[in-house]
């Protein structure tokens, strides 16, 4: 294959656009003159049979034009839309039938920039800024009646019990709450109470390994 110049138009890529649905055509060299004005350094070529840019040696976005529709997307989709983006099929814009489809011209124009500072990024040795998943909070597990009775004839029990975190709280609850038989629940509430009188963690015998 030819290498292919910066910013050059490539003749495979204006014959895949002139053999797709005439609806598509205007659509896919609007998108396509979209990737030139906002990364003139751009090079064009065909990856597994359909349009591809690249951006310094690496795949920027590519599309696709199919019967009924075409797409349009980033090769670092989450990192430049969002993980939780629509993707109804291929691209990053989802589904694309008609005009009415595409994406505005600031939100390309942005996502654009985006996917080239993500390369940019990983060329200069820099580490690809990603945004860290919020935790949500667990909720907080009610105690069981049965195991507050056994706790409240133990005071320091009690003490300890209530002075452990959430998390450490919830082990002792989801441990009593799981057992299956009426038997297996007294023994482990039984347990609980020994171990919290000794202001033991319910996984206390890991914790030292």
């Amino acid at each position: 294959m030819a290498q292919q110049t910066k910013g050059a138009r490539s003749a495979g890529i204006d014959a895949y656009i002139e053999r797709a649905n005439p609806v598509f055509q205007p659509m896919m060299e609007s998108l396509r003159d979209a990737v030139h004005r906002h990364c003139p350094a751009v090079e064009e070529t065909l990856k597994w049979s359909a349009p591809s840019f690249s951006y310094r040696g690496r795949i920027l976005c590519g599309m696709a034009a199919f019967k009924q529709h075409m797409s349009f997307g980033y090769w670092q989709h989450a990192e430049v839309v969002g993980a939780d983006a629509a993707r109804d099929g291929m691209g990053s814009y989802g589904k694309m039938r008609g005009p009415a489809d595409m994406p505005k011209a600031a939100t390309l124009k942005a996502d654009i920039r985006k996917a080239m500072a993500l390369i940019d990024e990983t060329a200069s040795g820099a580490a690809p800024t990603k945004t860290k998943p919020v935790k949500k909070a667990r909720p907080t597990l009610p105690v069981p009646e049965d195991l507050r009775s056994a706790l409240e004839r133990q005071p320091k029990a009690l003490r300890h019990f209530d002075a452990f975190s959430p998390s450490q709280r919830r082990e002792y609850i989801e441990w009593i709450v799981e057992a299956k038989r009426e038997d297996t629940r007294t023994r482990r509430i039984a347990q609980a109470v020994e171990w919290l009188g000794e202001g033991k963690h319910r996984n206390w015998k890991y914790e030292s390994c």
